[in-house]
């Protein structure tokens, strides 16, 4: 049993099977240790074979690679880099054959896990000192010296280093993985994102070939949000029917526990936020897991658990910031007696024209939320100019004007992201495109393409509701004045989008349909 530590100071149980318990064999714990050996006469390969024929290490046997030249060895150990022990002959077809590939398999295979025994007939050939210094081997027999015994000793001591260096370099691996992985946790981004990229992360740490998904519990409800593997198909369906009913039971279990689980080939993983979602991670396939690769996965579960908590902070954080938007907005319709929905709808019609233009979700989702306070500058307009039922005077339009540049300066100040581009596009969305728009008369490219943007949309909902001083347009007569005001009020690539997309505008007001919010 293991503790996690969570953000909030208290612990999460990890608990992992027993170490008496039977646990299926993985596939990859069947694999024997490739031993190459590299020599011109068949009479060492013969018998280096017949000697080692019952040898086992760490519960694996051997598989035998052979050469008969230095140059069939190099092209051996291109095809084989996972060689665990070279038994190389010195003479081959030239006298430094042997030297030559241990040269090779160092400085240009840049392989230095492969446990090299030089093996020599003709010590003089390569002396042994010499050697040692000059060449990155692990050892010098002469063949002489090499009995059975001899040879046994010889290869338990080279796999028992290259069985180390390969756990080393393992472990390295999963600590790089681990930072980068926590490092892609805490880039904001959407929950159905993020356990996405969790469990392609706990899969790539754990080996990979897994299978799993990732859940979240709504109303003690369970919905995918990312699957893998044999789970795949769990993505496009709305069920969980393709899970068995025994580990819907488990789930189920674990929705109790609250705790995260490792059971023999599987792993559970529990997250919850300060906010209250919650999360389950799910993974079979996983081979016995080492002391350290145990460690590895308490510290990604830890930080995925908070990373999770500060994804599910901020969307709470968005989720009010989006409220208080719609409420400014909302306010300043209020006053001039138009529905709330105005900026509902605004902002909806804004989405589908900036995707339409090209624009990336999360560009579009921005527009989405700034554009409804397009008219916040409307809260600085007196009541009788803003209600009047008839035309105003050319001194009362002046001041209703002026609430483009009041909704600026109210909005300005702040740096960057929604309120930012709130404020341009209050500033901008009464400017036209032929350059005789209101407060300064920008023209075409002048005018920021969120404004133009806004302009189409918050002109075809004014122009289809009703008002005091007017009826509701059919869409008729609203597309025949789009089709007039193409380059002149309205930027004409945009115009040419809004008529692609009019269907989809229609089902929006169908479903924004007026009504007072206060």
């Amino acid at each position: 049993m293991n503790l996690i530590s969570n953000a909030d100071g208290t612990d999460d149980v990890l608990f992992f099977a027993e170490e008496n318990e039977q646990l299926p064999i993985h596939p990859s714990l069947k694999k024997k240790w490739k031993i190459m050996i590299a020599d011109d006469e068949q009479e060492i390969h013969t018998i280096t074979k017949l000697v080692l024929s019952d040898f086992e290490f760490d519960g694996k046997s051997l598989e035998f690679i052979s050469a008969f030249s230095g140059e069939e060895a190099k092209s051996q150990m291109q095809k084989h880099p996972d060689i665990a022990v070279l038994l190389l002959d010195v003479v081959m077809e030239a006298d430094d054959s042997g030297l030559q590939v241990a040269r090779t398999i160092r400085e240009r295979l840049q392989n230095f896990s492969t446990r090299i025994v030089l093996r020599t007939g003709q010590p003089g050939q390569a002396p042994e000192k010499m050697v040692i210094m000059d060449y990155d081997i692990n050892d010098y027999k002469e063949k002489t010296e090499l009995t059975a015994q001899k040879l046994f000793t010889t290869m338990i001591t080279a796999l028992r280093s290259y069985r180390d260096i390969q756990t080393i370099q393992k472990n390295k691996e999963g600590l790089m993985q681990i930072i980068h992985s926590s490092s892609f946790m805490f880039e904001l981004r959407s929950i159905k994102t993020f356990a996405a990229g969790v469990i392609d992360q706990l899969n790539s740490i754990l080996g990979g070939g897994l299978s799993g998904f990732t859940l979240l519990i709504n109303n003690k409800a369970l919905n995918a949000l990312a699957a893998i593997g044999s789970y795949s198909h769990l993505e496009q369906e709305d069920s969980l029917d393709g899970i068995p009913s025994k580990l819907h039971l488990e789930l189920e279990q674990l929705m109790k526990e609250k705790k995260n689980r490792y059971d023999g080939n599987r792993f559970f993983g529990y997250f919850r936020s300060k906010t209250g979602l919650e999360n389950i991670f799910f993974l079979e396939g996983l081979v016995p897991l080492s002391d350290l690769e145990h460690d590895l996965i308490e510290i990604y579960c830890n930080n995925a658990a908070i990373a999770f908590d500060n994804l599910c902070l901020n969307q709470e954080i968005e989720t009010t910031q989006k409220e208080i938007i719609f409420t400014l907005g909302e306010i300043a319709e209020t006053r001039s007696e138009e529905t709330g929905y105005h900026v509902k709808r605004v902002a909806e019609y804004s989405k589908i024209l900036a995707l339409g233009y090209g624009m990336s979700e999360n560009e579009a989702e921005l527009i989405r939320m700034a554009s409804p306070m397009h008219d916040v500058g409307k809260v600085g307009v007196l009541d009788a100019i803003l209600n009047k039922p008839g035309k105003l005077t050319p001194e009362e339009f002046d001041i209703m004007k002026s609430h483009a540049t009041m909704g600026y300066e109210m909005l300005k100040h702040a740096k960057g992201g929604t309120i930012s581009t709130a404020a341009l596009i209050a500033h901008q969305h009464h400017e036209k495109y032929n350059g005789t728009g209101y407060p300064n008369q920008l023209k075409g490219d002048e005018i920021h393409i969120y404004a133009r943007i806004t302009a189409i949309a918050d002109v075809f909902d004014a122009l289809g509701s009703d008002r005091v001083y007017k009826k509701a347009w059919k869409i008729e007569k609203i597309i025949d004045l789009f089709k007039r005001e193409r380059g002149e009020h309205f930027d004409p690539q945009l115009v040419d989008i809004f008529f692609t997309k009019i269907d989809e505008f229609i089902v929006i007001r169908d479903h924004y349909i007026d009504a007072k919010i206060f």
